[in-house]
């Protein structure tokens, strides 16, 4: 079977690779001079290709290089007439064995390997964990230009043995043949996004710890030796101790295939100067009018000194960047489908105050980078807020992050649309919630009757998007009394859109950090769903087992459980109840006449069995249920799984029973 020209073409340039890799060139000389001088020496004979051959076989030159030559090849891709797609991901354990072959030669790849990791001291005294036994494991998380890709989990130790590597697509656009060879080093070297690591932490529980998240030059490798390098990263922690050192990791970079021309370290240097110089003076302009802008927006009133009007936040790094290059327009190609279906996988995300160290009461400042709260799969009300507002910029809609507070004057945001009816719509990013906002006149007789908000949103002090930002202005920061006419300067402050554009533009050499695109999910429903479900009998039976109580299941009415699920899901997504009439039929059918049916529905966004039936027990509805004591008692659970992007998932689990009524 002949091969297709680009798989010939790609296994040439692998034998190539390894032959210089051998120095089997070298070699040849070497045998080809020794086999002169002992055998054509006294006749003076002319040397075939066979001897030659010969002489290389005997020395076990060929048997070495066939056996560094061991690649697996798809049958089917072997098949193909397109051009197969590149490997995005792939771990080495053995260096010299290529595991795939289904890369590219003509285009452009920067190979990150990942070879250990040191001085984690948080983690010296923990022991080796025994075989099968359960552990806390560090997780080392990427994104490249519009690729993200994640470790495989290690052990927590004070030298975690990373070992893995990451094949990085480098091209210049992100459309059309931008990602071919580039053969132009320079060219490369203007690409300016660095590698976004985050190391994420995870407790035998599940639960998840922001470690470190660290931005990685790359384009050292353009000038390195050979095309390789070795960098030692240092990462620091995140929050309160984005001073503190937590680790060491050692990462090797290659340019794949290597370089025609490398470049020199002084213009490398160079243009990491150029590119500094040119954010830090984007940065200093951006600050001077900032200030201006608020020394403008005090003088409208004295008293706005106390609204929350925000304009630059620290991330997780401890950076103050402005507000505004937290959002941006977000699509979720077909992960997911409605603006009402972002904001659902959005509150299914979990919610997490920024740890604070000490007492007090005050609260940490840490909006995350988008990265940072998608590995963690939890973050504070910024975060969601921010993710939210990206999704509905990406659906096409006017949105805007809100900063202001809520009931007891605590600080809050949320998300509001304007629709181009000039309807206002709030949504609350931690609960999915929409709320239609129509302001009250307090100009109004006292007899007319107002709308009742039913928004907890008290005050409001400002809102911006990715390209504008306004600051509240009118007499009320009162959320009720206050009008979006985003038009009206005398009620809404505008920032310069050129200002906010030069900063927080996608593109511009600015030290904002490109979006990571949403993942599907990985976690199959089903089987999470028997697996909880499992459990939770297993929990349920023991818990009466101490009460002295037998346990019987029924499992037709755990299924018959199901529909009831689906539907509350259905209506948190859209807001639409459906289907409660079967349900309803269905069980008045499964239970006997006598016999009486109790029900108890429960929704968590964690999938950690013990945990939720510990939290199920301190409903006295639920406990009633699962201690339920009488005649002819069955008892039914259901558990459903709705997964997101992101592995984000809605656990809906429902207890029943049914008994023998006595009176």
């Amino acid at each position: 079977m002949a091969l297709p020209p680009e798989k010939a073409s790609e296994l040439k340039q692998i034998i190539q690779q390894q032959l210089v890799k051998m120095d089997v060139h070298g070699r040849i000389r070497e045998v080809l001079a020794e086999t002169i001088r002992e055998e054509l020496a006294p006749e003076h004979q002319q040397l075939s290709t066979e001897d030659l051959i010969t002489a290389l076989r005997q020395r076990g030159i060929i048997d070495d290089v066939m056996k560094e030559l061991k690649f697996v090849t798809d049958v089917n891709e072997m098949d193909r007439t397109s051009a197969p797609k590149p490997s995005t991901h792939f771990v080495e354990r053995e260096p010299p064995v290529l595991k795939r072959t289904n890369i590219d030669p003509t285009w452009r790849y920067l190979y990150l390997q990942v070879l250990g990791g040191k001085a984690f001291l948080e983690h010296l005294q923990e022991p080796e964990p025994l075989p099968g036994q359960m552990c806390s494991t560090f997780t080392l998380c990427l994104h490249f230009r519009n690729q993200r890709f994640r470790s495989k989990p290690v052990p927590c130790a004070c030298e975690p043995d990373f070992h893995d590597g990451f094949l990085l697509e480098v091209h210049k656009d992100s459309l059309g043949d931008g990602s071919k060879m580039m053969d132009a080093t320079t060219a490369m070297l203007s690409i300016c996004d660095p590698v976004h690591m985050v190391l994420i932490k995870t407790d035998t529980f599940g639960e998840t710890t922001l470690v470190a998240s660290y931005f990685l030059e790359w384009r050292s490798v353009l000038a390195a030796e050979n095309g390789v390098t070795n960098v030692a990263v240092e990462l620091l922690g995140v929050g309160t101790e984005s001073k503190v050192s937590v680790g060491v990791l050692n990462i090797r970079l290659e340019m794949y295939p290597q370089l025609n021309k490398m470049l020199s370290p002084e213009v490398t240097n160079t243009q990491f100067a150029l590119e500094r110089q040119k954010t830090a003076e984007k940065e200093r302009l951006f600050l001077v009018y900032a200030k201006q802008w608020w020394r403008e927006y005090l003088q409208i009133r004295p008293t706005h000194n106390v609204r929350l009007v925000k304009i630059f936040a620290q991330d997780e790094n401890g950076v103050n960047r402005p507000v505004c290059s937290y959002v941006r327009p977000l699509r979720a190609g077909r992960l997911l489908d409605t603006p009402r279906q972002a904001a659902r996988f959005v509150s299914v995300l979990g919610y997490e105050k920024a740890s604070v160290i000490g007492g007090g009461g005050g609260k940490q400042e840490q909006w995350c980078t988008l990265l940072a709260f998608l590995c963690r799969n939890k973050g504070d009300c910024e975060d969601h807020a921010n993710l939210l507002c990206s999704l509905l910029l990406g659906f096409g809609l006017e949105a805007f992050v809100c900063v202001g507070t809520k009931a007891k004057g605590v600080p809050h945001t949320w998300v509001m649309t304007c629709g181009t009816d000039g309807a206002i719509t709030f949504w609350e990013s931690l609960t999915g919630h929409r709320y239609i906002h129509r302001p009250i006149n307090p100009d109004d007789p006292p007899l007319t009757e107002q709308p009742k908000p039913l928004y907890p949103y008290r005050t409001i002090g400002c809102i911006f998007n990715h390209q504008k930002f306004f600051g509240n202005c009118q007499p009320s920061d009162a959320v009720e009394v206050c009008v979006f006419d985003l038009h009206d300067e005398s009620k809404w402050k505008p920032m310069s859109g050129e200002a906010i554009k030069s900063v927080c533009s996608p593109g511009t050499m600015s030290s904002v950090p490109p979006f990571a695109p949403l993942c599907a999910p990985s976690v199959d429903a089903a089987t999470v769903s028997n697996e909880i479900e499992l459990q939770l009998r297993i929990l349920v039976s023991e818990h009466r087992k101490d009460l002295g109580l037998s346990t019987v299941w029924d499992d037709h009415l755990s299924y018959l459980l199901s529909p009831a699920l689906a539907a509350y899901e259905l209506e948190r997504t859209t807001s639409i109840s459906a289907g409660n009439e079967e349900f309803q039929d269905a069980v008045r059918r499964a239970v006997p006449d006598g016999h009486t049916f109790k029900g108890f529905p429960i929704h968590f966004v964690y999938r950690n069995a013990r945990r939720a039936f510990a939290t199920c027990l301190r409903s006295p509805f639920c406990e009633e249920i699962i201690c339920c004591r009488g005649d002819q008692v069955r008892l039914a659970v259901r558990v459903r799984v709705f997964t997101y992007p992101e592995s984000a998932c809605a656990v809906w689990i429902m207890f029943a029973c049914k008994y023998r009524s006595v009176l």
